[in-house]
């Protein structure tokens, strides 16, 4: 019997990138491991992304046996805004078909990551006859639901779009039971249709390692201690409520002032003023005005084989998101031994458990963070015992079990996806018009 052979959307960011930057983050890391893991089942599955620079490999094998990164040209090959380049996905879409084409494949799935990608897929198993998954990452109602300013709402399109795969897909995945129901009350999505699977973590790359070892490899001495971030750098990842809560430990205790270091991972903090993006340049400025300069260090993107060294040295991870539809760094974290303290949002509700893992705060409550980051560095024991249940609970987000579940819902979705009850693309509104 012939390897199925798994076509992986990832339309506007590679899994290859550095993580941190503007739009690299869990998805990459998602689409990354999970095709890896399918690799090495014997599955053959190529990832098809959007050339970003001219100079990388159309195609590349680095993710092992099995796997290949496959950069399609769509819109400039430089970084771009990806809402412009929905105007390209046609591009993408028959780029993707002359590689299928010039190589003489024929894929069995489509499984699309994003609302761009599940455009691409829509019209990809209209002209192969074959089903597509759709996973969403993210969903626009909800960022919007938390959105402060005009420039973080999402667009219109995407909410339409959305909304659209939401009935197109033959089968849709949320990372947790919330986002489920909010598939099904924001979107209509039918429930039946929709399967919980979790985010995984590879617990080969994220372990507990000695907090002085790690410590000595980041070059920091063994009387400093770490509150550690990592993430993109936007006014939803709530580094904001972070910098508020640090500042009003530093109020309460001074003295913590000389060895608390304060690690912000993520973006690219060593642009002049006048070329950072807004909310590098407005954190930069509240650090600035609380007077934590001295404490708080934005490191920039930091790829993902040194992070377990970031996760071990630190006395805790903060999440302190006003949305997330998981948690990647959360578990890679509770992974590595490290308790976290995270808001209590979308999926993080599931993610961390409260007072056994970390701890849950309501988001936007620096005052609550500030209670819990000083319970943590008070009381070595509650750390020790939260981190060693951190490390226990991830045990269950293994890679391979993940992989158990997507290889099952792909053999679920080949048998029940027959043509008779799959409604084209044209008679929802998502045709193809290339």
């Amino acid at each position: 019997m012939e390897p199925l052979r798994v076509c992986m959307l990832s339309v506007h960011t590679c899994p290859l990138a550095t993580l941190g930057g503007k739009e690299t983050g869990g998805m990459n890391v998602y689409v990354r491991d999970l095709s890896r893991e399918l690799g090495r089942r014997g599955y053959h599955v190529d990832i098809f992304t959007r050339l970003q620079d001219p100079d990388r490999p159309r195609v590349t094998d680095r993710l092992g046996f099995g796997t290949r990164v496959i950069h399609v040209k769509a819109g400039p090959p430089a970084p771009y805004n990806k809402y412009a380049l929905y105007n390209h996905l046609d591009e993408f879409t028959a780029g993707v078909e002359a590689f299928a084409r010039q190589e003489g494949i024929r894929y069995d799935i489509i499984h699309s990551h994003y609302w761009l990608s599940g455009k691409v897929a829509v019209c990809l198993r209209e002209r192969w006859g074959i089903p597509f998954i759709q996973m969403f990452h993210t969903l626009g109602h909800m960022k919007n639901s938390v959105a402060q300013r005009p420039e973080e709402y999402e667009p219109e399109r995407r909410l339409i779009v959305e909304t659209e795969l939401m009935r197109e897909a033959d089968a849709l995945v949320a990372a947790t039971p919330l986002e489920k129901a909010q598939m099904t009350w924001l979107y209509g999505a039918d429930p039946a249709r929709i399967h919980v699977i979790p985010c995984g973590v590879d617990l080969e790359q994220f372990y507990p390692q000695p907090r002085q070892w790690a410590k000595g490899c980041l070059g920091l001495s063994q009387h400093q201690r770490m509150i550690l971030f990592v993430g993109r750098i936007e006014p939803l990842k709530g580094i904001d409520t972070l910098l508020h809560a640090v500042a009003l430990l530093i109020q309460r205790r001074p003295e913590w002032a000389q060895n608390l270091v304060v690690t912000i991972v993520g973006g690219d903090p060593d642009q002049p003023p006048e070329k950072m993006d807004i909310e590098m340049a407005r954190l930069h400025a509240l650090r600035e005005e609380l007077g934590i300069t001295q404490v708080v260090t934005f490191l920039g993107a930091r790829s993902q084989e040194v992070l377990p060294c970031y996760y071990s040295a630190a006395e805790v991870v903060v999440v302190p998101s006003h949305y997330e539809s998981f948690g990647m760094v959360a578990l890679e974290a509770m992974a590595c031994g490290t308790p976290v303290i995270a808001s209590k949002v979308g999926g993080m509700a599931f993610t961390v458990q409260d007072g056994i893992t970390g701890f849950h705060i309501p988001y936007r409550d620096h005052q609550a963070l500030a209670d819990r980051l000083e319970q943590i560095l008070l009381n070595p024991e509650l750390q020790a015992r939260l981190g060693r249940q951190a490390a226990e609970w991830a045990r269950q987000y293994s890679w391979s079990h993940i992989a158990d579940q997507i290889t099952a819902l792909y053999t679920e979705v080949q048998r029940e996806a027959l043509p008779a009850r799959r409604r084209t693309a044209a008679s929802r509104g998502l045709a193809c018009s290339s």
